[in-house]
C-alpha cells in the first residue's frame, strides 16, 4: 500500500503508490499538456518550432517540455529545433543530457 506525502507540483496530499511522482489531478493535468503539446508539433508546419515557442503557442510551460523529451515521450529526432536548456547554465539549448559541453567541463 502508498504512503500519503504531498505532491512536488501542487502540494496537495496524496497517497504515493510506487511509479507515481505526483498526485492524481496533477498527472491528469501533466497528461492534457503533453497531449496540447504533442497535437502542436505533429503538424507539419510546427515541425521546426523550438520550445521557447511551443511553450508560447501551448502555454505549457519550457520545463514541462523538457520533462516529456527527457521522458522519451518527445523525440527530438523528429523535432530537430526542439532542443532544451542546460540545467547549469540555463542559457545554452542541448538536445541530451542535462549539462552543456561547457558545464560539463566545470
Amino acid at each position: 500500500m502508498g504512503e500519503l506525502d504531498n505532491c512536488p507540483r501542487c502540494g496537495r496530499v496524496f497517497v504515493r503508490l510506487p511509479g507515481q511522482k505526483v498526485c492524481p489531478a496533477c498527472a491528469a493535468e501533466i497528461e492534457a499538456e503533453f497531449e496540447r503539446v504533442y497535437a502542436f508539433i505533429r503538424k507539419k508546419e510546427n515541425r521546426q518550432a523550438t520550445i521557447y515557442e511551443v511553450s508560447d503557442k501551448t502555454g505549457v510551460s519550457v520545463r514541462q517540455i523538457t520533462e516529456f523529451i527527457r521522458e522519451g515521450r518527445i523525440r527530438i529526432a523528429d523535432h530537430p529545433n526542439l532542443a532544451y536548456p542546460c540545467e547549469r547554465c540555463g542559457k545554452a539549448l542541448i538536445t541530451e543530457g542535462r549539462f552543456c559541453p561547457s558545464c560539463k567541463k566545470e
